[in-house]
């Protein structure tokens, strides 16, 4: 396993970060695991060296928290596992059950930390952005979560770079803590992150921590390939096929490459994002230790600029998905 520094912070982390989206929502998606299965994957994950694990509130409506919290307290030392959990989304259907409030930021942090059993979460994100509450309330009650010592450090994901801008304008005018990590949706499928939001993280110096690397599975596979979660996983659906006549040209390169290589589809698409200069550590899924397995060899493999090139000429631009 490699490591990285997240953005301009101290924080050490592995260079692929194990989402646990996948962790405890198995009748709500049949490829998802049980919690007997994502206790022995989460402990394939540290045996592996990741250090890093992504969750939410509102994944598997707190199962996964809970799944990932009892595993790590069961096989991991908790100074050595950096832990990030997200707010937004509500969890019931309460009057402030959900979005950045005040109210709702610290009593979601409660929430997952008890879930998580632990005392504090090393990464807290916001999920997305709050169009119904003023920014400066948000970042003002992530300031003091942090110097409660609840949270350690903050991150945001899938916005629009002027309100990324705009939240880290608000910070440092009074003197709060800013975000050092941005989730946001990038692969070879989408690239629209590189117009602003990337340009703007590099010269803040924020990590990225891409989520969907493989794009749902279409980069990990011909995209007439056929496997349950290709069948059934609507969101996927919703993100690409609506661009499958640009976006196949890209996936056949991929495999052309990949053939040329010797090495998976999905290698070639992790190791992609890894040659970028500003991604820390991509969001990888999966649910069978050959996947980590898979991910965790893509490290090793370095394109070249003319292959890099190879795979982005193809590419047209896209419809905003993620940052509304």
């Amino acid at each position: 396993m490699q490591y990285t520094r997240l953005g301009s912070s101290g924080l050490q982390v592995s260079r692929l970060a194990l989402g646990c989206m996948e962790l405890g929502n198995v009748q709500k998606q049949p490829w998802h695991l049980n919690e007997e299965e994502g206790l022995a994957y989460i402990q394939g994950a540290l045996a592996r060296g990741i250090n890093f694990f992504d969750t939410a509130d509102v994944y598997g409506q707190g199962e996964s928290e809970r799944i990932l919290g009892k595993a790590l307290a069961k096989y991991a030392n908790r100074n050595e596992v950096v832990v990030a959990t997200k707010v937004y989304y509500p969890l019931d259907q309460s009057l402030n059950g959900g979005g950045l409030s005040r109210k709702h930021i610290m009593a979601a942090l409660d929430a997952s930390l008890e879930r998580l059993q632990m005392d504090y979460v090393d990464l807290y994100i916001i999920h997305r952005w709050d169009y119904q509450t003023p920014i400066e309330e948000t970042m003002a009650c992530l300031n003091d979560l942090v110097k409660s010592g609840k949270v350690r450090y903050i991150g945001a994901s899938a916005m629009y770079a002027w309100q990324f801008q705009k939240a880290q304008y608000i910070a440092k005018h009074n003197g709060w803590t800013p975000f050092i990590s941005m989730q946001n949706h990038y692969n070879l499928l989408y690239r629209e992150d590189e117009r602003e939001m990337i340009p703007l993280c590099q010269d803040l110096g924020v990590a990225l921590t891409p989520y969907s690397p493989l794009a749902g599975g279409r980069l990990a596979r011909d995209w007439y390939g056929d496997t349950k979660r290709s069948q059934l996983d609507q969101s996927a659906k919703d993100k690409y096929d609506a661009n499958e006549p640009v976006d196949h040209e890209i996936v056949n390169r991929v495999g052309e490459l990949a053939k040329q290589k010797g090495v998976t589809r999905a290698q070639i698409a992790l190791s992609y994002l890894l040659g970028h200069p500003q991604v820390a550590a991509p969001i990888i899924g999966g649910s069978r230790l050959t996947h980590l397995d898979d991910a965790i060899d893509a490290l090793d493999i370095v394109l070249t600029p003319d292959e890099r090139a190879y795979l982005e000429e193809a590419y047209q631009p896209h419809r905003i998905v993620g940052a509304l």
